[in-house]
């Protein structure tokens, strides 16, 4: 019997497509955690597109309030999916989780953009980067830490808050790690405690000895 490395190729994709779509049929949460990500970037840019190319501020305004909405939606269809009967598990973590990413970062990602869009595109001033060195570069790595600790904080209260819809007992942080939804609350604070570390301690500590430099742009 003669296959074809047609034949060969699609049998042997089969079985990791085949689990692949069992698993984005019972947790379509995943699936809305990526449009959300999609349709975040798809607001933004339409947002600063109508803004300095159309020229169209309402239309912009519009747009980017749809960003926030999009937080909205996500943390509903959480608290729906647990509240239906489903078990807290890994992907209502990693909901919290980018909750409380976007909540904390987002602010400052659209500003980033807008910032070099409007240099871009309509003549705005050049963005300055942050200090390399001295006491602004240690102010610019608290600024940023401080926007992690804000994120794990929303991301903690959005765990709790799918614990108690779905009746399930907030476990002692030893036994984090095991647990499906709250091995995510571990992860962020190995995050944030290489991130505090590497930047606003090393810039306390080694970074405020060295002269305020002028970073380019």
């Amino acid at each position: 019997m003669t296959v074809t490395m047609a034949d060969a190729g699609s049998t042997s994709g089969a079985p990791g497509s085949t689990a692949m779509g069992e698993f984005l049929s019972q947790n379509p949460l995943v699936l809305l955690i990526g449009a959300a990500e999609v349709a975040f970037w798809v607001f933004l840019v339409g947002g600063l597109v109508t803004r300095y190319l159309m020229r169209m501020p309402r239309a912009s305004a519009l747009l980017l309030l749809c960003v926030p909405l999009l937080d909205v939606v996500l943390i509903v269809a959480s608290l729906a999916d647990v509240a239906s009967g489903s078990p807290p598990g890994p992907v209502h973590g990693l909901a919290a989780v980018y909750l409380g990413i976007t909540v904390a970062f987002g602010h400052s990602l659209i500003r980033w953009a807008d910032v070099r869009f409007a240099h871009r595109f309509a003549g705005g001033p050049a963005p300055v980067r942050p200090p390399r060195g001295g006491p602004g570069r240690t102010r610019h790595e608290w600024r940023e830490f401080s926007k992690l600790v804000a994120a794990a904080a929303i991301a903690g209260a959005v765990l709790v808050l799918i614990a108690l819809v779905a009746g399930k007992p907030i476990p002692a942080p030893s036994t984090w790690p095991g647990d499906p939804m709250w091995s995510w609350a571990s992860r962020v604070g190995v995050v944030g405690g290489i991130w505090f570390v590497v930047g606003p301690l090393w810039a306390t500590v080694f970074g405020s000895r060295e002269p305020e430099q002028a970073s380019g742009r």
